[in-house]
């Protein structure tokens, strides 16, 4: 399901969505759709999409969950150091993907990343990262997503799988920070806007709050389905 809620900073309008869904903020994702600064004449305003559930575009969005829950201040402490399953769940989640790697063509070793609460981290390793991770991490993200139907079909619904290979998930979002403040500073400099390629919701996310410090540029995500784009605009700019 989704929803949207408004407030005058991010965290007010996740509060906001928590108490009225009466959930934790553990157990929904958020899309930033729109951010403005606060002003001299004008209040801060933050536009947010709740997803519920283990939907399409919430399982994209704990692509890099530790880092996305860190900051909204939710994660729990992940653990690190035993790359083997520990567990059935465990080891039907690392079959399933060393199947289905397999049955692509492009074969490698599957191991545990990562443990955390109502999270586990897969890795892959493998001669053809390259052509499992895809044009801007579209394959990596497809392939989490089955891994999170998957997990839906053995009854854990409440746990995100988050897929990754050749540390992808980390150098994209450093990538991904570095080109939010470049374009900003284009934005600055030419008193204009500039449009992203279309993203994934945390992807646009992590635009959304890299930026939202900078007092002279705001975003917006625009588009419609789960790739959208964002919009970065220089304060006073006629949209």
């Amino acid at each position: 399901m989704e929803y949207e809620f408004e407030g005058r900073t991010e965290k007010e309008a996740i509060d906001r969505a928590a108490e009225e869904l009466g959930l934790e903020k553990d157990d929904f994702d958020i899309e930033i759709l729109e951010t403005q600064k606060h002003g001299l004449f004008k209040k801060g305003f933050v536009r947010i999409r709740v997803h519920t559930g283990n939907t399409a575009a919430a399982s994209v969005r704990s692509a890099a969950g530790s880092e996305a829950g860190r900051r909204q201040g939710n994660a729990s402490r992940a653990v690190f150091g035993e790359p083997v399953p520990q567990n059935e769940f465990e080891e039907k989640m690392a079959g399933f993907t060393s199947g289905l790697i397999e049955r692509m063509g492009y074969p490698g070793k599957v191991s545990i990343l990562f443990r955390e609460n109502h999270k586990l981290g897969i890795k892959i390793d493998s001669e053809h990262s390259s052509i499992l991770i895809g044009k801007k991490g579209k394959n990596l993200d497809a392939l989490q997503l089955l891994l999170n139907i998957y997990a839906g079909r053995l009854g854990r619904e409440d746990t995100r799988v988050i897929l990754d290979t050749e540390n992808y998930r980390i150098r994209r979002e450093e990538s991904l920070v570095r080109l939010a403040y470049n374009v900003a500073e284009k934005v600055r400099e030419s008193r204009n806007s500039i449009l992203l390629e279309p993203m994934n919701p945390f992807d646009r996310w992590l635009i959304h709050t890299t930026l939202n410090d900078i007092n002279d540029v705001e975003t917006k995500s625009e588009g419609d389905g789960l790739y959208k784009q964002v919009r970065v605009y220089y304060r006073g700019f006629n949209r």
